[in-house]
């Protein structure tokens, strides 16, 4: 009983509050704090799991979003659809580049997908601009069609899709983290060789690994795509590479809750501060540094035996012919 409330219990604590936090909070705040979470999720698998730290987290987020917006400003006007190329293309780039990145570890790693950042970048902006319209962007807000159910060009209603899709990004990772894949994820990071030892290929988990995190980043995109209705360089600049690795210290690394824990303190912070303080990165930053300092393992990392053996102290008392081992 106590392991199950201990393994389900957080999930609805938090989602319940992200929920809640759409009717106290401006909506556009909630949406933002959700599609940012699920990018987060991606740089979080690689870092927690399988020990890559990667700054090339825009370009990926570029594949999905630009799929998505090239799809609904040439081709059509079902924002699913949209998504769904958004998808596809993400699994096709990160299946072919990644089985030439894995084979890299540490600094070697996260400089090269620094380097496909900035390349996705000029190549978006300069290169493809007789496709991309280059600076000026692509702008199809008015071209996004209704769908039956969940109409995606009225916000409350993306609300509703983005939060679903979160949260079954959420329970995927969540199965990976307790499934053998997971297993053998956490043992490239702490015990490669032994992992050869026993026959597994290191090579071919880490390279799976990165197809799973980078489609979520890329399907972040194409979300992102579909809410702002256009999608220019600029948003997936290489500037903003250094974003999703410091909200997942922030919130905590190889914690499941991290991303959208982090991704609501960075967001809220970025509001909060920017309407009082032009340079707002500056004081976010030292803010950023003494939250990390403080705790090692991140605000929800920090937070959790916290709460946990207080709020499960209480339920024992109240229920005491509940066994904790149970």
């Amino acid at each position: 009983m106590i392991r199950f409330l201990k393994d389900w219990g957080a999930m609805v604590l938090i989602f319940g509050l992200l929920l809640l936090s759409r009717f106290f909070l401006p909506l556009p705040f909630a949406t933002e704090v959700l599609l940012f979470g699920m990018y987060t999720m991606a740089c979080n698998y690689l870092l927690g799991w399988v020990g890559f730290i990667s700054f090339g987290q825009p370009a990926y987020l570029a594949v999905g979003g630009y799929a998505s917006a090239i799809y609904l400003f040439y081709f059509g006007t079902n924002p699913w659809l949209a998504i769904l190329w958004g998808i596809l293309a993400g699994i096709v780039v990160t299946a072919l580049v990644g089985q030439f990145f894995v084979r890299l570890r540490s600094d070697y790693f996260a400089l090269v997908n620094l380097a496909f950042c900035v390349i996705m970048y000029y190549l978006l902006e300069s290169i493809l601009k007789d496709v991309t319209q280059g600076d000026n962007g692509l702008f199809y807000i008015h071209k996004i069609g209704s769908t039956p159910i969940l109409d995606l060009g009225n916000p409350k209603d993306l609300y509703v899709a983005a939060f679903g899709i979160t949260l079954l990004v959420w329970i995927f990772y969540r199965y990976l983290d307790r499934s053998f894949f997971g297993a053998c994820c956490k043992a490239t990071k702490l015990n490669e060789d032994k992992l050869i030892f026993l026959g597994y290929s290191s090579f071919h988990i880490r390279w799976l690994s990165f197809i799973i995190a980078n489609t979520t980043a890329a399907l972040a995109g194409s979300l992102y795509a579909v809410y702002f209705g256009s999608m220019s360089p600029d948003f997936i600049s290489y500037h903003r590479a250094a974003e999703p690795v410091v909200v997942t210290i922030l919130g905590g690394v190889g914690t499941l809750y991290g991303p959208l824990v982090g991704a609501f303190a960075y967001i809220g912070l970025k509001d909060l501060v920017s309407g009082f303080f032009t340079n707002w990165e500056l004081l976010i930053g030292v803010i950023l540094v003494a939250i990390m300092l403080r705790g090692e393992k991140g605000i929800y990392g920090s937070l959790a035996p916290w709460f946990e053996k207080r709020l499960f102290s209480k339920f024992l008392k109240a229920n005491p012919m509940i066994k904790e081992g149970s």
